[in-house]
């Protein structure tokens, strides 16, 4: 990675869009316990996830975006998912590792906003936080493998 390319990825890695992905995170993880789908259903969950955090949250409208985005192309992101790694399903996947793949494969496959890279290294990062010590792995290679399968990554 060069050197300039290193230096954008800090900015994008320690700015709101970092935030709002872990934002995403916790919102999704709650709606995929609850099996909570439907738009209405989300927006309320939204809208409680923000009220339990002070102040300004600059990543907010991502992290809005990202939830709504994900929880409309649930079934093809998850496609997406399974398609990359075909001996796990995704249902049998950790809680957090699917929904940080959730995230990440939506960035990758439904949105040019994000060089892939990015999405799988803050993909990883999430992992590394919030998930198993096998997590950041299986993550990566999952993504790896799909954003090839996109033509995002060489």
């Amino acid at each position: 990675m060069s050197k300039g390319s290193e230096t954008k990825r800090r900015k994008e890695d320690d700015g709101p869009r970092r935030h709002a992905r872990e934002c995403a995170l916790h919102v999704l993880y709650g709606l995929d316990a609850q099996g909570i789908r439907e738009s209405e259903l989300v927006e309320r969950a939204l809208g409680a996830y923000w009220a339990h955090l002070e102040g300004q949250i600059d990543g907010r409208p991502y992290g809005d975006a990202l939830v709504r985005a994900v929880v409309h192309h649930w079934d093809a992101i998850d496609e997406a998912i399974r398609s990359s790694n075909p001996n796990w399903r995704v249902d049998r996947m950790a809680q957090v590792d699917r929904n940080i793949l959730r995230i990440a494969a939506f960035e990758i496959a439904f949105s040019n906003d994000v060089p892939a890279e990015v999405a799988i290294n803050e993909a990883i990062d999430l992992a590394k936080r919030f998930g198993s010590a096998e997590s950041a792995a299986f993550v990566n290679g999952t993504l790896d493998k799909l954003a090839r399968s996109k033509g995002r990554l060489r």
